[in-house]
């Protein structure tokens, strides 16, 4: 299992540059209604926040590999969503 901070540091990545990327579509793409990109702009930001906090807290009850195994799932599925809302939008 890899450690607390390396999975902090790779959480912070991933969303730093999906958020650059959403930053990018906004500033590049012909879109007249930045509503949507507004929206998905704040969900990487609210997945920043709620997965930062969930690594420090151990679900109660749960074994730490079952419980990080999970969260690293969820994690990537909630970043493949909003990639592909990303690239329905450019």
């Amino acid at each position: 299992m890899s450690s607390k901070r390396n999975l902090k540091r790779t959480i912070n990545y991933v969303c730093s540059d999906l958020f650059a990327e959403g930053i990018a579509t906004s500033l590049y793409s012909d879109i007249h209604d930045s509503s949507n990109i507004e929206v998905l702009l704040t969900s990487i930001l609210v997945i920043h926040n709620n997965y930062i906090r969930r690594v420090s807290h151990i679900e109660p009850g749960m074994s730490a590999k079952v419980y990080f195994k999970d969260l690293k799932e969820k994690f990537a599925k909630e970043i493949n969503e909003i990639t592909d809302q990303l690239n329905n939008i450019s």
